[in-house]
């Protein structure tokens, strides 16, 4: 399953990352823990990318350069803005990829919409949280059924809910390794790869949207605004996850 890994860098007989590795890797810069993850999980590896944030594309194009078949999968939620899907277009010819989209139980979603309407997130957070579950955290959880590992742009100041964020984890909800390269990036390091390598990224982001996500859930932020305030706005900072990065076990719900 696993290519073989230098004594320090190891993965048990059972393929499962030790412990001693996530501690090394802190000190890992983005390219050599990619290379680590491409070498002993590609092509059982793919980067989860939302194709509205600038982490998103600059870990692709940091492992299409690495190796050009590297997997990469988006979430289609059925509410993504236009400027996602033709982000997604470019990617493909950019880099002559192909990305793997992934869709929501259609039959969920319209139970769901039947009993509680087209914008049931603005109601409460339960429902908030039920929306996100249906039509990202169950089909990202289907996907990830698939993989030994995977990788995320989250960074560590992103917000209170991601100060913890290592760079090599496990993933306690699918039980694989999750690869977070970026953690310990500022977003000026992410713009400063972006420009440097001219990675294409969503023209909202000049709008005022500094990260996109559903277009119902998302809002351009003011100047000084923190720059996850545009999503879900009406909802208080340490609930502002969509369930994709939270521990099921140790939230609750873990959406």
């Amino acid at each position: 399953m696993t290519a073989p890994l230098p004594e320090s860098e190891n993965l048990n007989s059972s393929g499962v990352l030790e412990l001693s590795t996530s501690g090394e890797a802190e000190a890992w810069d983005p390219e050599k823990i990619l290379t680590w993850a491409i070498k002993n999980f590609h092509p059982r590896l793919a980067l989860s990318c939302s194709f509205g944030n600038p982490e998103g594309l600059v870990l692709l194009d940091m492992m299409h350069r690495i190796e050009p078949a590297a997997r990469v999968f988006v979430l289609d939620t059925g509410r993504l803005p236009q400027e996602t899907y033709d982000l997604i277009d470019r990617v493909r010819d950019r880099y002559d990829k192909r990305v793997e989209v992934v869709c929501p139980e259609a039959g969920a979603v319209q139970e769901m919409v039947a009993e509680h309407g087209m914008n049931l997130f603005y109601e409460s957070l339960e429902k908030r949280q039920l929306c996100c579950r249906l039509r990202k955290v169950e089909p990202n959880r289907r996907f990830l059924a698939d993989l030994d590992a995977h990788v995320t742009g989250l960074r560590r100041d992103q917000g209170v809910t991601r100060t913890e964020v290592r760079k090599v984890e496990i993933d306690a909800g699918p039980g694989i390794v999750k690869v977070n390269p970026l953690a310990d990036w500022s977003l000026d390091d992410v713009w400063r790869y972006v420009r440097a390598n001219g990675v294409p990224t969503n023209r909202l982001h000049q709008a005022g949207y500094p990260t996109a996500g559903c277009a119902p859930c998302t809002r351009a932020v003011r100047p000084g605004e923190d720059p996850r305030a545009g999503r879900w706005w009406w909802e208080n900072p340490d609930t502002k996850e969509c369930g994709l990065h939270v521990d099921e076990e140790s939230e609750g719900s873990g959406i």
